[in-house]
């Protein structure tokens, strides 16, 4: 593929405002937007930047969501700095109204307000919350596709865990970082040798052969990889992983029965991307990286700076691109930290954030480990094409279903010649959240 043509596809693959090929297949979809704690009933709108629009968000005095332009269509004051009243959001330039529908109900600045109000409308978009998270459409609101039903979601209220962290740069580049099996022997546990880990570890596999061979597929929900790595007595360790439409994904941290999360990659706009993890809080504890039966550095907690007002105030972390991510290089020339850098996804965000807002794909030089990043690419550009071609619903929109397939972790098997066949066979046994139990502590 020629240079022009590689930026075009990379155009097309990372520009998600209205009217844009990705754009408008996002847009089909119910989109994790915020954490449902940070509206109170009554109480302050925040801002919301999602696929580029400028938004605000807001609980009204009942406990309703409504999300919307946050530009009032009389003549774009923000509502940023509306009341918000049993009515609606009432804008305090002329104290026009809105209901969370958009509907404006009250025009009280101008004297036929009764007859000339159902005739204003303001854009906004339908929500609805689950597991502390508020969910919206941004598509045409007469065609609101069912509620998502990926897996995670089946748990019961209070067994969802949430995380939140703001990243620097285009949703797609975060999205292959955690597609993108190979860099976990290097960013992550690279300063680990096989004899520093307890021979339980399945760990040992990844540091004893950093050259994972691996198979890819296309699968009903998005893409899917299973990374091969041969054990000591001639069975195979291996790690599944999916690619979820539109931008979520599933990492192998932890057993494959059991390894109930999904992590979400917001678009806010071109150059900056909300993180949004759902982990099961049953689940047995995830891989901690040890060395020599201490706990690696690598895994200190998320710090995050506090909330602002701002249209990227939300969730932004300690560690960013303005500090150098707190970079320690006595510790990386110490080897006591690969990277210098503490937390794991503090690291992936660093080499991230690091390529640039939106990279230019142009330059890169993909080989045999990126074939999932490759064939994710291709599936989502056929999706969105076949969607602005032929009208062709992308994935999962009007079968959410095709979610509960996905499945990913590590297991250790005899064989493993035909890896979809093993897949098949261990999602049988896989634990699902309506009959599962506790595990005992």
């Amino acid at each position: 593929m020629s240079n022009d043509a590689m930026k075009k596809e990379n155009e097309a693959l990372t520009r998600v405002g209205q009217g844009t090929l990705m754009g408008n297949l996002m847009r089909q979809y119910w989109l994790p937007a915020m954490r449902s704690d940070e509206l109170e009933a009554g109480g302050s709108p925040v801002r919301l930047l999602l696929l580029g629009e400028k938004l605000i968000a807001y609980r009204n005095p009942s406990g309703v969501v409504g999300v919307m332009d946050h530009q009032c269509p009389h003549r774009n004051a923000s509502l940023f700095f509306g009341r918000n009243e049993e009515g609606g959001m009432r804008c305090v330039y002329h104290g026009w109204q809105f209901d969370t529908s958009g509907q404006c109900v009250d025009l009280p600045n101008i004297p036929d307000g009764e007859a000339f109000k159902a005739k204003i409308k303001a854009t906004a978009y339908t929500a609805f919350e689950k597991h502390g998270v508020v969910w919206v459409f941004m598509g045409d609101q007469a065609k609101v596709p069912p509620t998502p039903k990926i897996e995670v979601m089946d748990a019961e209220d209070g067994e969802i865990e949430l995380e939140f962290a703001l990243r620097e740069c285009n949703y797609l580049q975060c999205l292959e970082g955690d597609i993108d099996t190979s860099h976990l022997a290097f960013l992550h546990v690279g300063n680990v040798e096989p004899e520093q880990l307890a021979s339980s570890d399945p760990m040992k596999y990844v540091v004893s052969n950093r050259r994972p061979e691996l198979e890819v597929s296309d699968a009903p929900w998005g893409t899917t990889y299973c990374a091969f790595k041969t054990t000591e007595d001639g069975g195979k360790y291996l790690r599944f992983a999916n690619f979820m439409f539109p931008f979520w994904s599933q990492a192998p941290q932890g057993e494959f029965e059991t390894n109930l999360f999904s992590r979400a990659w917001v678009p806010m706009d071109d150059t900056h991307t909300m993180s949004i993890t759902m982990t099961w809080r049953k689940r047995p504890p995830t891989f901690k990286p040890m060395k020599d039966g201490k706990e690696l550095p690598g895994v200190a907690p998320l710090q995050l700076l506090p909330n602002s007002t701002d249209w990227l105030g939300r969730f932004r972390t300690v560690q960013n691109l303005a500090n150098d991510f707190l970079i320690d290089r006595e510790a990386q020339r110490s080897n006591r930290i690969f990277t210098g850098i503490e937390n794991i996804g503090v690291q992936d965000q660093a080499m991230t954030d690091s390529m640039g807002e939106i990279t230019d794909r142009s330059r890169e030089h993909l080989s045999p480990s990126d074939i999932m990043i490759a064939r994710t690419r291709r599936r989502l550009l056929r999706a969105a094409r076949d969607l602005e071609g032929k009208g062709t619903p992308p994935p999962g929109v009007n079968d959410p279903f095709v979610y509960q397939l996905a499945r990913s972790g590590e297991l250790i098997v005899e064989n493993a010649d035909d890896w979809q066949a093993v897949y098949e066979e261990h999602l049988k046994d896989a634990v699902r959240i309506s009959d599962a139990v506790a595990p005992q502590q």
